[in-house]
């Protein structure tokens, strides 16, 4: 087929095609708006029937029987349990055989008070209607309209389209074949003018006069800035996938084939120490370590390298190794020392519970055996139970502290804060914790100001803190000492500190405190009976709450713990 006659085809089809799109958009338009004109009315006439509802529901029939029939519209009065209190189109004594309304899309949003809106055909007089409920009345006033009207007025305009439309296919068929014929003469000269280029002849470019014709030729001319532009958008998208690299965890290596390194992100460099802009050497000198270096050698040979952990200066990495093929080799590197450090950690956690358990339990072992093989007088026997019920109180709080710890780390304990009254909280937790000994416990100091006796923080886990620092303090410090609790407010929050004149933490010592299970005297730490995990317990509290814990202390002077807690959780 010729281009005249695709012309004239496509003209036609194109034609055809944008009527079939304004019919059918036409009627969505028209009767989106003539709908929501309607839903509009609709609303407006429930409202006034709302108002206008008598207060004595006995009169409720005989008024919207009236309004519907004044203003051609259904009126439905429904109550709260979905039951039809009045009804425009029904007798008073048809109303107990309609069905419940209460699953009414429209009524459904009424109740929960909007103005509700559907579209449906009524189950009760088999026509289409647009049904618009407000909450009012005894609960719902719906008010009810015909849609045949929208749609009489849509068939008409469509009919009108349709006429229009045919008028237009007929002259711009005529208009494609005039113009098919134009733009026929024009295209052969611009093939011959491209047949030309492809001889390495000088072309000769038509000008037509017809502006497609002449951007066709302005193109050809500009087809060397054209694809300047395209080389320009490879170098973008290799800038984008630089930027991907460089944003990447793992360090990322490529080294063509003879070593030459030409791809290292910044992730690779900080691994191995090199900056930004530091030239790097080429691959088999790249390595100072030596597992690192028989990984390059093997991958050099064409062999992989899967998930290697090596020692690299000081971390721990782990490495993947690809020949490539060009002949070059990429190396992943991931750090994995962190993911290490965790894993040294949990065994600890579990060696340290082993070690906590360990002496308890051996404590009732052999008490229980010996009260079973011995059977002692009876103050043997009730001081062996003391020291078997000692023993088992301290693997509960043990317990219950780790318990405590794995509930606020896993992040299934969130602060229910209010405002807490510092200093009747101390006095409580004070009051519980009861004396030491024989010898009492060390004197109790306040000194919390007014201003700052307030804080926002969850009640219970303000009593558990200061409960384990002040179990903390009376551990160590005398009889003859004593205990100050203060409070001040810093940096838009509430600072509470617990002094004590006790025996004070070592400057070695002091960093580790808030570990769990770490003790600056574990001799008398278990002695006492303390699991080690009150001061950890403190701090994830505290930080729960967006807050900050610090120690400060002097050996054989006492010792203070400070805990900040916002105005404002973050």
């Amino acid at each position: 087929m010729t281009f005249a006659g695709r012309l004239i085809v496509g003209t036609v089809l194109t034609l055809v095609l944008t009527v079939f799109v304004l019919v059918w958009t036409s009627e969505v338009s028209l009767r989106r708006d003539l709908e929501t004109e309607i839903a509009r009315s609709l609303e407006n006439q429930a409202v006034l029937i709302r108002e206008a509802l008598p207060r004595d529901s006995l009169q409720w029939e005989a008024t919207v029987h009236r309004l519907g029939n004044q203003n051609g519209i259904r009126i439905t009065i429904i109550d709260s349990d979905g039951r039809v209190r009045a009804e425009s189109e029904l007798p008073e004594f048809d109303l107990n055989r309609l069905e419940n309304h209460l699953t009414r899309p429209e009524v459904q949003q009424a109740m929960h008070g909007q103005v509700g809106v559907n579209r449906r055909t009524s189950a009760t007089l088999g026509r289409p209607l647009m049904y618009v409920a407000v909450p009012g009345g005894p609960a719902v006033v719906r008010v009810a309209a015909t849609l045949e009207q929208v749609d009489a007025t849509v068939h008409r305009a469509q009919r009108s389209v349709l006429w229009a439309a045919l008028l237009a296919l007929v002259i711009g068929g005529v208009i494609a074949l005039v113009a098919g014929r134009s733009i026929a003469g024009p295209l052969t000269e611009i093939t011959s003018a491209a047949r030309s280029i492809a001889a390495g002849a000088p072309p000769r470019f038509p000008h037509s006069g017809i502006p497609d014709i002449d951007a066709l030729v302005s193109a050809l001319r500009d087809m060397n800035a054209q694809l300047a532009e395209r080389f320009e958008t490879l170098r973008r998208e290799r800038a984008e996938s630089a930027t991907l690299l460089e944003s990447m965890v793992e360090g990322v290596l490529a080294s063509d084939a003879r070593g030459r390194i030409v791809v290292a992100n910044g992730a690779a460099r900080r691994l191995l120490g090199y900056g930004p802009t530091q030239e790097l050497p080429e691959l088999p000198q790249l390595f100072r370590a030596k597992p690192a270096r028989e990984i390059v050698d093997t991958v050099l040979q064409g062999l992989p390298v899967d998930r290697r952990e090596i020692e690299l200066d000081d971390r721990r990495v782990r490495v993947d190794a690809r020949s490539m093929p060009g002949g070059g080799v990429m190396l992943v590197i991931d750090d994995v020392t962190d993911l290490r450090r965790l894993e040294t950690m949990r065994r600890d956690f579990v060696a340290n519970v082993s070690h906590e358990m360990k002496t308890p339990l051996t404590s009732i072992t052999g008490y229980s055996e010996t009260l079973l093989g011995d059977q002692p007088d009876p103050a043997i026997s009730r001081r062996f139970l003391e020291v078997i019920l000692a023993n088992a109180r301290r693997m509960q709080r043990l317990v219950d502290g780790l318990l405590d710890l794995a509930r606020i780390e896993s992040g299934g304990w969130r602060p229910a804060t209010e405002m807490v009254d510092l200093a009747a909280t101390v006095r409580e937790v004070w009051e519980t914790i009861g004396n030491r000994g024989p010898d009492g416990r060390p004197s109790l100091e306040l000194a919390i100001p007014e201003e700052a006796n307030h804080l926002r923080a969850d009640p219970d886990a303000i009593r558990q803190v200061l409960t384990n620092l002040l179990e903390n303090a009376i551990h160590y410090t005398p009889a003859t000492g004593r205990i100050a609790v203060s409070s001040r407010r810093v940096d838009r929050g509430v600072t509470v500190a617990v002094e004590d004149s006790g025996s004070g933490i070592s400057s070695e010592h002091l960093p580790r405190i808030f570990e769990r299970f770490y003790r600056a005297d574990p001799s008398r730490s278990r002695l006492e009976g303390g699991s080690g995990l009150g001061l950890a317990i403190v701090k994830h509290l505290v930080e729960a709450h967006g807050g900050r814990v610090a120690a400060e202390s002097t050996l054989g002077q006492g010792t203070t713990i400070r805990c900040w807690f916002p105005e404002e959780m973050a």
